[in-house]
């Protein structure tokens, strides 16, 4: 794998591994935050599958990643090459423990989306992105982030 790739995929790694930082004072019980956990949970998990995917397929590359950043999530994760590392940026919407690990998924399935894409022919694209993404992927993937 190149390196610069090998370098993004760590950066988004550690950026994922981030605790979430949620006050249970902005939720009123311990239901609604609980709740809340499992969703970001979720999204570790899905971000998790999708990077270890992106790892093996080489045909997805560094730039592929970047085109990605840019593109999705309306920007708002940004991946800056260094010299010995990749830093991830993000602005945050509304509530950031919430959005970061949603972030990461959104750009990680736009960029095997465009790789899907380019590798599928027929007239039907969008469909066939999909079928691949529901063989490829787990189910809980395939559904969120492939619909």
């Amino acid at each position: 794998m190149e390196q610069r790739k090998q370098q993004i995929i760590d950066s988004l790694y550690r950026w994922i591994k981030q605790r979430p930082g949620l006050e249970f004072c902005n939720y009123g019980d311990l239901s609604a935050y609980r709740s809340e956990m499992r969703d970001i949970t979720k999204d570790l998990h899905h971000a998790r599958e999708m990077l270890a995917y992106i790892s093996r397929r080489p045909s997805i590359t560094a730039d592929d990643l970047l085109t990605a950043a840019r593109d999705s999530y309306s920007g708002r994760l940004t991946v800056r090459e260094g010299l010995e590392r990749a830093e991830v940026e993000y602005c945050t919407g509304q509530y950031w423990p919430t959005e970061y690990r949603r972030a990461t998924c959104a750009v990680l399935a736009s960029a095997i989306w465009y790789r899907l894409r380019d590798d599928t022919t027929g007239e039907n694209k969008s469909e066939a992105i999909r079928k691949a993404a529901r063989r490829e992927l787990s189910r809980s993937v395939a559904a969120r982030w492939f619909r």
